[in-house]
């Protein structure tokens, strides 16, 4: 996912495990100057977050942002409620999306782009227990299959 000016900052790599993502979306985030410079140095934690529309707005939910030790009284609140920043007709799509049931809208990372900092929303719906045990069983075969290889280029 590393392309060209952009800098993976935080992946949340449980959703992918978690939920079967449909669509994706980059958006932009609104934030206070010290969460900047928080989240550049990596201090930010996005396993438990989730976004919500209301209003004909995104707003981000759950994600903690570290405090910067330099930023004394500029502090905010860590798990403040964000709002991203879509295009209208996006923010509809996402609108159709969360009003069918089992959709909800995750963050599944947080990067730098061109010098801007920018989150990939995905639309998801939760996978089942068995679900899961099947996708763990594709990675355990993919392992052995490399593993294999790897053991056959040697000999």
């Amino acid at each position: 996912m590393e392309g060209k000016g952009k800098k993976i900052l935080s992946t949340n790599k449980k959703a992918r495990f978690d939920f079967f993502i449909e669509d994706t979306y980059e958006c932009g985030i609104e934030l206070k100057g010290t969460e900047v410079k928080s989240i550049r140095q990596g201090k930010i934690n996005i396993r438990d977050g989730y976004a919500r529309v209301e209003n004909s707005e995104v707003f981000l939910n759950n994600v903690h942002i570290s405090p910067y030790e330099k930023g004394n009284i500029f502090n905010v609140d860590p798990l403040r409620t964000r709002k991203l920043l879509l295009h209208k007709q996006e923010i509809r799509k996402l609108i159709g999306y969360t009003q069918q049931k089992g959709y909800t809208l995750i963050p599944l990372s947080i990067y730098l782009k061109q010098g801007l900092i920018k989150v990939e929303l995905g639309v998801a719906i939760g996978k089942k227990l068995y679900d899961k045990r099947e996708s763990i069983a594709k990675k355990d075969a993919q392992r052995r299959i490399e593993k294999e290889l790897r053991e056959r280029q040697r000999a």
